[in-house]
């Protein structure tokens, strides 16, 4: 990684995501909110808050499938994509570190991502495709000249979508960070190999998926700005 600052923003960034989401799963049932609203809230307004604080540093990837999409798509440097596991992790580790030390262990448990009443594979299937289509809306919005400038709103808007269908079936993580770092602080390791492995395969399935359907798309060039009336009239 060529710079400090890049890998301080993944774990920092990452940080937010995953100590504003599962702080919220612990509120709502302090509180006795429905669950499933408060974490895709939650998780959307955590990411929306880590890109406006660090994502212009290290692109606001906060997440392993994320960026190894961008490095299949080269827009991450091989020599990056290590960098950005690592940190990533260890912003989900440090989360889970920093809610185990404000309340305890058995609340840190409440915030792990297991499957549903539907088992195993209707999670790992959940995870693989909503990893996708989040992954896609990503590769689309950071790219987009049309897109681009709503990127910050269609992105956390795009994870609450997962969120709130995604829930009931795995826990919803699409984040290999996220589930881990939980899972490690209480130590619970139920479905571990689900959240390892389907979002990076998911976020595998969403670069194929992009080139496939934008392979060869060149987009409209933006409608020229309209000239102040003042100064069209000057130049006549």
């Amino acid at each position: 990684m060529d710079s400090p600052q890049k890998f301080a923003a993944e774990i920092l960034g990452t940080f937010v995501l995953v100590f504003g989401g599962t702080t919220a799963v612990v509120a709502s049932g302090l509180t006795g909110s429905p669950v499933l609203i408060v974490a895709a809230l939650a998780f959307g307004l955590a990411l929306l808050a880590g890109l406006y604080a660090f994502g212009e540093v290290s692109g606001g990837h906060y997440n392993p499938a994320v960026s190894l999409a961008m490095f299949v798509a080269g827009r991450l440097p091989s020599g990056d994509l290590i960098s950005y596991w690592i940190a990533q992790f260890a912003g989900g580790i440090l989360a889970a570190i920093m809610l185990w030390i404000a309340t305890d262990r058995n609340t840190v448990g409440e915030t792990v991502t297991v499957p549903g009443v539907w088992g195993n594979g209707t999670a790992f299937l959940i995870e693989l495709l909503f990893t996708a289509i989040f992954v896609l809306v990503i590769l689309r919005a950071s790219e987009s000249e049309l897109f681009g400038r709503t990127a910050l709103l269609a992105i956390p808007l795009a994870l609450v979508t997962v969120h709130l269908a995604a829930i009931p079936f795995s826990g919803s993580s699409v984040n290999p960070a996220r589930t881990f770092g939980p899972d490690l602080i209480a130590w619970d390791w139920d479905g571990i190999w689900i959240y390892l492995i389907a979002p990076p395969l998911g976020a595998l399935i969403a670069v194929a998926v992009y080139r496939f359907a934008h392979g060869g798309v060149t987009l409209p060039p933006p409608a020229p700005t309209a000239e102040p009336l003042g100064e069209s009239e000057g130049r006549r």
